[in-house]
């Protein structure tokens, strides 16, 4: 059974970066999509980025395009989402997750395995 863990967040100031892993195990995600999306206090999950299997296409919301940078090692099973110039805006439990069906998608309902989260949060 496929499993994903995140790691990488924690407390940073405005203006900070963090590198958030997404590492998975039970299946090897070379031929899927992945994702990290977002989830605020009292907010609906969104999406943040997504990642075609080859790496060669990405897509970002608009509230952390130039940014973030989403990148796959494929070899090592895993996912990163690099956050520079963070702001109180991006606190919130970022999530990793993987579209079996093979479609890169903003939408939350296309992905079926989801990791636990971990939490950024930025302060002013």
């Amino acid at each position: 059974q496929l499993q994903l863990v995140e790691s990488g967040g924690g407390l940073v100031q405005a203006g900070g970066s963090l590198r958030l892993s997404c590492a998975a195990s039970g299946r090897t995600l070379s031929s899927y999509p992945m994702a990290w999306f977002r989830q605020a206090p009292g907010k609906e999950r969104e999406f943040i980025a997504g990642i075609k299997w080859t790496g060669a296409s990405a897509l970002y919301s608009d509230s952390v395009k130039d940014r973030f940078t989403i990148s796959r090692d494929n070899a090592k099973n895993t996912v990163y989402l690099q956050m520079n110039s963070l702001n109180p805006e991006d606190t919130g439990v970022y999530c990793c997750a993987v579209a079996p069906a093979g479609l890169l998608s903003r939408r939350v309902t296309d992905y079926t395995y989801w990791g636990q989260g971990t939490q950024v949060t930025v302060s002013p």
